[in-house]
């Protein structure tokens, strides 16, 4: 990222677009001005029969992101592993529900293409930036909580970014998860943001602390007053095209938070097109001993057949 022409700041250069304010709406709740319009959701979902019903359960209170006091990012600066994470607790906590927790955004960027380590191991390049969202140690105000995500855009055209899932016979990086979910920026400059519909209720994600994750499709609204922040004046102007759409994580039943007092979620934001997964080497194998071996029994039956020896019958034909 640095290789490019023109100046830098940071980590490198990255072209302003709804994507790079995106990961500054999520990534640096103090940096913005009516942050207040975001929250983190909870849910009861004791009694939730409805795996898919929306909202998964009864609502409790939301947190609002605007009263949260959040760390001082400079501490968490890696420049190793070009990352830092904002962490943050409510300032008001009557309950004292996050006396011990936390919520956390990490956000790193990349020199190269690659993938994570860790699940779901979405492809990135260096035109990519990595969100990740981690609660962790806070206390549920419920015996099965699920928890979700209010989310606010803004993108230089009239229209909301569609939402697209993309599906997939491998699922070598994300074990049994075969889909790919994008919001896609049409307009210029285009943006994304992709995710796999996975969550994890462990710090080492695995298939046994997988969580679904849904997403609501964007739609437009005006609650959001994210033109008085400079920094969103700055990439956008004066325009107000916002859109909001939410995430939730989890169901009544299987892992969750209650497990572990942990949940985390990744998403991938960057400019221009996404990335594009190819079939990985061990699902090519796969194919091809799937589709070649019956195809060179066929061959070496034929082969006998013309090639084998010949069967002679005891009987002589009699004139």
């Amino acid at each position: 990222m640095g290789s490019r022409e023109g100046p830098c700041w940071g980590w490198g250069c990255c072209a302003p677009g709804p994507v790079l304010l995106l990961s500054l709406l999520w990534a640096a709740p103090s940096a913005l001005l009516g942050e207040e319009t975001r929250q983190l959701f909870e849910f009861d979902g004791t009694n939730a029969s409805d795996t898919a019903a929306q909202p998964p359960g009864r609502p409790y209170p939301p947190y609002s992101l605007a009263e949260f006091s959040w760390s001082n990012v400079s501490g968490s600066v890696d420049p190793a592993t070009l990352s830092a994470t904002f962490q943050g607790h409510p300032t008001g906590d009557p309950t004292g529900a996050f006396a011990n927790g936390s919520l956390a955004f990490r956000v790193q960027a990349f020199p190269r293409s690659g993938r994570p380590a860790q699940p779901p191991r979405l492809l990135h390049t260096a035109d990519t930036c990595q969100l990740e969202v981690a609660l962790s140690g806070a206390s549920p105000r419920g015996n099965r909580s699920l928890f979700g995500l209010e989310v606010a855009t803004l993108g230089p055209g009239p229209a909301c970014p569609s939402l697209q899932g993309q599906h997939s016979i491998d699922d070598e990086y994300a074990p049994a998860v075969f889909q790919l979910d994008q919001l896609l920026w049409g307009s210029l400059p285009s943006g994304f943001v992709q995710w796999r519909p996975v969550a994890f209720s462990q710090k080492q994600g695995g298939r046994e602390s997988a969580l679904p994750c849904r997403a609501s499709p964007p739609y437009p609204t005006l609650a959001y007053l994210l033109s008085q922040s400079p920094i969103v004046r700055a990439f956008f102007g004066s325009q107000n095209n916002f859109c909001a759409f939410n995430l939730t994580f989890g169901t009544p039943t299987g892992p969750g938070y209650w497990d572990q007092h942990y949940l985390s979620w990744s998403a991938l934001l960057g400019v221009g097109a996404p990335p594009v997964d190819a079939l990985s080497p061990l699902v090519l194998g796969i194919m091809v001993v799937a589709l070649g071996a019956p195809a060179l029994l066929l061959l070496a039956g034929g082969l006998f057949l013309l090639l084998g020896p010949k069967g002679y019958s005891e009987y002589q034909r009699i004139n």
